[in-house]
């Protein structure tokens, strides 16, 4: 993990300390400067580099310049009125950024094209609060250097709940980049609906994709291998690795009532619940599953679940195929059991080329530290997360409180999870997480990759649900996951976020306005079957 922070000087326009600004952008930088002036950007400007490498990012740039705002910069080597110059730079955080502005030129510097990519973010940050003269954007002149606290910042979205489709998926990849967010933990696979298609075993999808959390006969929805290939490339283009998420042994019902030959068994509340690991050809079906996997997520990691399990494996006691294998390889119960399976399919993983991710429950397993991650969610569990680090696993922080979003974010609302207690995630308890807050990451820090927020859709059945649980926490967790814990300050925060509520009412997102929460009504409802 890669924690360091750029460490190149910067000698900013001098300002008196009275008029000093705070800058707009969202996560906050480790070192911002107000300039004088501003910098204008209209069709007389021109986007450059140094190095071709940059082509592709001066491409995108272009895109959004004329997307968000009708602007189209032309692309060349020579200078226009204001030039927009990328360059690459040496450094050793590949996020890591600097962005230089006078009236002339906005130059953004970085080791790697996901520290560029960072600066153009910034840049479009404060374009986006910034006055129209004419057909120009006259920027406010920012000098910034900036890396991030995580190199893992990280969304995951639940699909096998609700299928949301490519368009609102895309939608989803875009708020990410715009808050410099880099990892899209997808859930394609569970209970109530398999989404991703692979060509040996059609029936996942035409049979397993029938369904969903609320409509049980609703039509297959899926994505297909084109889709996918799709919205990776879409999400490369913005510096987001995918992972994808095939949940085993657990969460197997669609794949069982697509080929039942691999089911394991259930309970009359959660039938189909499990892979059967008493069958060798459960082994190599998940292995041909993962092969296809692979050859589609070039992220190199793939998320195995792991979790819950015991929510229906009660029959493996019975099962004659489990208790061979118990026999054979000393098996004592039912979590050595589910531990030889997660250790089997790691191998397949491995043998992928693939790093291993999973719950926090495969911390009982003995599994090699450098290829495993484990996304600690159960912050009652303390001891879990304990285990992963003696183990040497890199860890992801996302424990319920404060990152589960389907969680309720405001008193008054009625749909949606709490604790126990009634706790719930407000705004302001993802933006004061810090790691040094849970006491068993002490010493272990290096091992602590970042942090994510997971959005489960059991009571979700909109896109409006989806925005309404997601903005704006997904602003408070981005500074969460990227700016030092010393310079975070909650109010700072909320009167920048007050500036970014303009752009979801342009984009039509359905929004919870914390300064006004009546402006939307919550939706959606609890659905049956509910799985904490």
């Amino acid at each position: 993990m890669k924690k360091c922070l750029l460490a190149i000087a910067i000698v900013f326009t001098a300002i008196p300390v009275a008029a000093q600004q705070i800058c707009p952008v969202i996560p906050l930088p480790v070192k911002a400067g107000k300039a004088r002036g501003s910098f204008d950007i209209s069709a007389q400007s021109t986007i450059s580099w140094e190095d071709t490498s940059m082509v592709p990012l001066a491409t995108w740039l272009q895109q959004e310049l004329l997307r968000r705002y009708h602007i189209n910069v032309p692309l060349q080597r020579k200078s226009g009125s204001t030039v927009i110059l990328l360059e690459k730079k040496s450094a050793t955080n590949i996020d890591a950024y600097t962005l230089i502005m006078n009236k002339q030129t906005a130059t953004i510097s970085g080791g790697a094209r996901e520290g560029v990519f960072n600066g153009i973010i910034s840049l479009l940050q404060l374009a986006a609060v910034a006055p129209v003269s004419g057909k120009a954007l006259q920027v406010p002149c920012w000098n910034i250097t900036d890396a991030p606290l995580y190199a893992w910042r990280g969304v995951m979205l639940d699909e096998s709940r609700y299928f949301f489709g490519k368009e609102k998926v895309k939608s989803v990849l875009d708020w990410m980049a715009f808050y410099k967010l880099n990892r899209f933990h997808w859930h394609l696979t569970d209970m109530p609906g398999w989404r991703l298609e692979i060509k040996k075993y059609p029936l996942l999808t035409t049979v397993g994709g029938i369904g969903n959390i609320s409509d049980p006969k609703a039509p297959a929805a899926y994505y297909t291998q084109n889709d996918i290939r799709e919205i990776v490339a879409y999400a490369k283009a913005r510096c987001i690795d995918i992972i994808p998420e095939i949940d085993m042994p657990g969460h197997a019902g669609a794949a069982n009532r697509a080929y039942p030959a691999f089911d394991g068994g259930g309970t009359a509340k959660y039938p189909q619940f499990t892979f059967n690991p008493g069958r060798e050809g459960t082994y190599a079906y998940l292995a041909d599953i993962l092969t296809e996997t692979a050859q589609l997520f070039p992220a190199q990691l793939i998320h195995l679940g792991g979790d819950e399990v015991t929510f229906g494996n009660a029959g493996w006691d019975q099962d004659t195929g489990i208790i061979r294998l118990k026999e054979a390889h000393g098996l004592k119960d039912r979590k050595q059991v589910e531990d030889y399976f997660i250790q089997r399919m790691a191998d397949t993983v491995l043998k992928l080329h693939n790093k291993v991710m999973a719950w926090d429950e495969i911390a009982t397993a003995s599994l090699p530290a450098d290829s495993t991650i484990v996304c600690w969610w159960r912050h009652e569990k303390p001891e879990n997360l304990a285990m992963a680090f003696q183990k040497g696993y890199s860890v992801v922080l996302c424990p319920r409180l404060p990152f589960y979003f389907d969680f309720v974010q405001d008193s008054s609302h009625k749909i949606g999870r709490r604790w126990k207690d009634g706790e719930f995630n407000p705004l302001q308890s993802v933006y004061d997480f810090s790691a040094a807050a849970v006491p068993a990451t002490r010493g272990h820090e290096s091992l602590i990759l970042g942090v994510q927020a997971c959005l489960w859709s059991e009571t979700i059945h909109s896109n409006n649900r989806l925005d309404f649980l997601l903005f704006p926490r997904i602003a408070a967790l981005a500074e969460t996951a990227w700016t030092q814990s010393p310079a975070k300050d909650f109010n700072g925060f909320k009167t920048r976020l007050k500036a970014q509520l303009p752009l979801y009412a342009k984009e039509h997102l359905y929004y919870f306005d914390i300064f006004q929460p009546a402006k939307h009504q919550e939706s959606g409802k609890a659905a049956a079957g509910y799985i904490d």
